[in-house]
């Protein structure tokens, strides 16, 4: 079945972070000036900008450790290079999809906040699920507003760290050990290079884990050198521990808890009293508007891990998910990387076939790389982590991580050069 006689059939993408950006500039470049039939990309972000979100460990601390408009840059100036037939971007949020009837409905985001809330309907011939995930902490990401909304929070945060005596922060992944750790030297210093832990810190920071070691992914060795580290900047850290209550009971999420004064009970009896409560458990995917047929049953979206097409394609074509939303591989941007290039030619394939070309070919298949590979900052000058399953030294995951947080491959990915070659 050929598209529809509108004069351009919509390939719609909804997310405007590195799966949703990349994804659209690789359709603009390599497969709409190769196909018969006349196709826009409509871009759906809720956030007018993109962002390096992992700098926010130490991007929350000071705007004085990154150059602000390479942090946050506008998305629709990024695609203004293409022609406004090919492309369009929305500001706003899916609120539903109906994969039968091919339609989301988009509520978009109005600078008048008196406006009476309105709701787009969208027909796509393709659709591409690229929203993501939210952070459990409002200090770690975009999760409701854009870069207003997140600069607020840390404007919250930093008025209160000269005053704050004590910090907890949940979870051992890396963005927890992260911000532990930038937190710590921020604020605490750091002990000599002859002393293994920092006495006396100035703010007793505690990062709780309820695993047996933090940062799960890495070999025990490298988490033990993390700890060691993070002991430098006056940081303890409780494993295999959680949180089993608060008084008063808050959360990360919400502006005016940002900073409250909280007793925290541990599972293992202790109490703790802090100033500053930071969650950073994991995510939650962006898939709330979608039914849940077409969820597993952690709430992402059920993805072929070859194709990267929707796992019940047969029956709702044209239907794809990439990125932290999707089941299709863990959550890493090198992945989201990876994966680009083979989403976007199986959906070249399934445009062609649509409109009669029987010659496109095998699908092509996406195999993650599932061998330890990941890099945490600990600190402004020191690190661990992995790559291709070796180990590497501290100083070798500051240089391509710790620096900047990746802010040095962001802007090639944001403005579409990084994809000027066709993988």
């Amino acid at each position: 079945m050929a598209p529809d006689a509108s004069p351009h059939s919509t390939i719609l993408i909804l997310g405007g972070s590195y799966s949703g950006i990349s994804t659209a500039h690789y359709l603009l470049k390599h497969v709409l000036p190769r196909l018969s039939s006349s196709y826009q990309v409509v871009l759906i972000s809720p956030s007018a900008h993109a962002m390096c979100r992992p700098a926010c460990p130490r991007a929350l601390i000071s705007d004085e450790f990154f150059n602000q408009d390479k942090l946050f840059v506008d998305i629709a100036t990024q695609f203004a290079q293409y022609p406004g037939e090919r492309f369009r971007f929305i500001h706003g949020s899916a609120v539903s999809l109906n994969s039968e009837g091919r339609t989301v409905s988009i509520a978009p985001v109005s600078s008048d906040v008196n406006a009476a809330p309105t709701v787009e309907i969208i027909t796509f011939y393709a659709l591409v699920i690229a929203t993501g995930a939210s952070t459990p902490s409002s200090l770690l990401g975009f999760n409701s507003g854009g870069r207003e909304s997140l600069r607020e929070n840390w404007s919250v945060i930093r008025k209160a760290l000269p005053s704050t005596k004590s910090i907890v922060i949940a979870g051992g992944g890396p963005t927890g050990i992260e911000t532990a750790g930038e937190l710590g030297e921020y604020l605490n210093g750091r002990a000599g290079w002859f002393t293994s832990k920092l006495e006396n810190p100035k703010v007793k920071i505690t990062v709780v884990s309820a695993g047996a070691q933090i940062l799960p992914i890495l070999r025990p060795g490298l988490a033990k050198k993390a700890e060691d580290m993070l002991a430098k900047f006056g940081v303890t850290v409780l494993k295999s521990t959680r949180i089993v209550s608060m008084s008063p009971q808050i959360s990360g999420g919400s502006l005016e808890n940002l900073v409250t004064n909280t007793t925290i009970t541990l599972s293992n009896g202790e109490t703790i009293e802090t100033d500053l409560y930071i969650p950073a458990t994991g995510t939650t995917p962006n898939t709330a508007f979608i039914p849940k047929a077409l969820l597993t049953a952690d709430g992402r979206v059920s993805t072929d891990t070859q194709t990267l097409r929707i796992t019940n394609f047969s029956a709702t074509p044209r239907i794809y998910s990439i990125g932290d939303c999707s089941s299709a591989f863990r959550p890493a941007v090198h992945n989201i990387l990876s994966a680009v290039p083979i989403l976007v030619a199986n959906m070249k394939k399934d445009l062609l076939l649509a409109e009669g070309d029987q010659a496109t070919g095998n699908d092509r298949l996406f195999k993650e790389d599932t061998r330890e590979m990941q890099m945490v900052p600990i600190g402004r000058s020191m690190g661990v982590g992995a790559a291709m399953g070796w180990a590497l030294p501290s100083w070798m995951v500051w240089l391509v991580k710790g620096r900047d947080y990746w802010l040095w491959t962001t802007g090639g990915l944001w403005s579409g050069k990084h994809w000027a070659k066709e993988s």
